[in-house]
């Protein structure tokens, strides 16, 4: 009984809430976006960039920090998020939007890109705060890491828990 209680429950919210949406304008579906779109940053408005007041720069540096940290993939949100955190604040307006850019970028490329596995296109070459991520990612690989132990470039870069197991038959890297 109490779970039928709830389930009337929520479809009476469901339908109040869409009645709000559709009455609070009058084009209704040029401002519904469906709970199943997926988020894209083409899909959101466009970044304002506002350094004219402290409470904007704020705002702004938060979000663009969130953004660097909170990506889903951990090798970038620590890297990313640690070099955003480091400089976002000697950043100007040009370098703000070329950090906008490179938080635009898809992650499996942008990893890839990074840590020297694959060469970066033209427009991403050029960015000034990808060159400047990328030569921390390289410097640091280079005082912590053999050159041996990295992926050159344009080879894949798996390596599996089985590579001890390497026999006749046995895959050339990773656990494939």
């Amino acid at each position: 009984m109490a779970t039928i209680r709830k389930a009337v429950i929520n479809v009476h919210r469901l339908i109040n809430s869409n009645k709000s949406i559709i009455t609070s304008s009058t084009k209704p579906f040029l401002h519904f976006r469906p709970p199943f779109a997926p988020f894209t940053s083409q899909s959101q408005s466009p970044v304002v960039i506002n350094l004219s007041n402290e409470e904007s720069k704020r705002r702004l540096f938060n979000r663009l920090l969130y953004r660097s940290k909170q990506r889903g993939f951990l090798e970038l949100d620590l890297v990313l998020g640690k070099w955003v955190e480091d400089n976002i604040h000697k950043l100007d307006e040009n370098r703000i939007k070329a950090l906008i850019h490179v938080l635009d970028l898809e992650n499996p490329d942008l990893w890839k890109w990074i840590s020297g596995q694959e060469q970066p296109s033209e427009s991403v070459d050029v960015n000034p705060v990808f060159a400047a991520l990328r030569g921390k990612v390289m410097k640091n690989l280079d005082s912590h890491s053999a050159p041996e132990t990295r992926a050159t470039l344009g080879q894949p870069w798996v390596r599996g828990w089985d590579d001890i197991k390497k026999g006749r038959d046995a895959p050339a890297s990773g656990n494939q």
